[in-house]
């Protein structure tokens, strides 16, 4: 009879080792959660890094040559230069 009660016993305290595995705060669910924000976290981190890199292109751009700061103007601000003639298409 007291294997038996020893039986129910360790089955009790297996049972609630087994709980903060799988529901405490350090929990495997935890853990899982946390890796798929963490994968999200490095998309979302590649993707700035691409875009940081297209603006540090166009910086490199607009600091080194005036042809880009030329068409930005031209495209951006409308400027045209000396002796040109400007011309405005409307579209219906």
């Amino acid at each position: 009879m007291p294997t038996r009660y020893l039986a129910i016993l360790l089955s009790f305290l297996f049972i609630l080792l087994q709980y903060d595995l799988w529901f405490g705060e350090g929990s495997l669910t935890a853990a899982w959660k946390l890796d798929k924000s963490i994968e999200l976290q490095q998309r979302q981190n590649a993707r700035l890094k691409e875009r940081n890199a297209v603006l540090e292109a166009e910086v490199k751009d607009l600091k080194s040559g005036l042809q880009a700061i030329e068409e930005r103007a031209r495209s951006e601000l409308g400027m045209i230069k000396e002796d040109e003639t400007f011309f405005h298409v409307i579209e219906k």
